[in-house]
């Protein structure tokens, strides 16, 4: 039998019945958006909208050469990160089923404000919006198929897609293993392919940049719908 601590350790749970918003398509179109977020920032702002690992570094690394300045841009798009957590358990808290679709619609909101106060508030709009919008996509989508996963950093899906080719390597592994792993591995790239896009959409055309990640969103806030209108009839 398979190694329940093993499982465990990938991320795995049981799921009865498997949510809209955990299907593979709106992983794959949320670390899209991820990606595209992150590049925007970094090459608009100098900052990480996703990763506040990385700020928190920088923040220290700036701090103790003594460019507090420098250091101290670093600061808001941690708090804005922290905020949109708060908001995201309070959603999960009031709208409970509802709350992903409720989640991405806002989400959605706030991108296309950012787009629109950016030439007015840059700082404001760009590091605080967007990483709110990061905090609650990455506390609302948190599994795929079952299994934990993170829309808006690769490096824990990284580690569950070469532990899943191990696992099926040199265990007993159960069916779908692979599958799993090839999951967490077209998650990704859709991430990389997400921050190139970003990237290169921001350098040809920043005021229109944000419209990728937008578009990516509208189709999960779709996905999201069809599944409650699917039930209600």
């Amino acid at each position: 039998m398979y190694d329940v601590s093993l499982m465990s350790s990938l991320g795995i749970t049981a799921a009865p019945s498997l949510r809209r918003d955990e299907t593979m398509l709106v992983a794959l179109l949320l670390a899209f958006a991820g990606g595209c977020l992150d590049a925007y920032t970094w090459i608009v702002h100098g900052v990480m909208a996703n990763a506040q690992t990385a700020n928190l570094v920088l923040l220290w690394v700036e701090g103790m050469t003594g460019e507090w300045a420098r250091a101290l841009q670093f600061v808001p798009p941690m708090l804005a990160f922290a905020v949109g957590i708060v908001v995201a358990a309070w959603l999960r808290r009031v709208a409970k089923d509802r709350a992903s679709a409720i989640s991405t619609l806002i989400e959605i909101l706030l991108l296309v404000g950012v787009g629109i106060l950016h030439n007015r508030m840059p700082d404001v709009a760009g590091t605080l919006g967007i990483s709110l919008v990061a905090a609650m996509q990455t506390a609302i989508f948190t599994k795929v198929e079952g299994a934990s996963y993170s829309t808006v950093m690769v490096t824990g899906n990284l580690r569950q897609a070469i532990e899943g080719v191990f696992a099926a390597a040199f265990t007993t592994a159960p069916a779908g293993m692979m599958r799993r792993s090839g999951i967490f591995t077209a998650v990704c790239v859709a991430f990389g392919s997400g921050a190139a896009l970003g990237a290169l959409a921001t350098k040809i055309v920043p005021d229109l940049a944000l419209g990728l990640p937008v578009v990516a969103l509208l189709i999960v806030l779709l996905c999201c719908e069809a599944e409650r209108q699917g039930t209600n009839s």
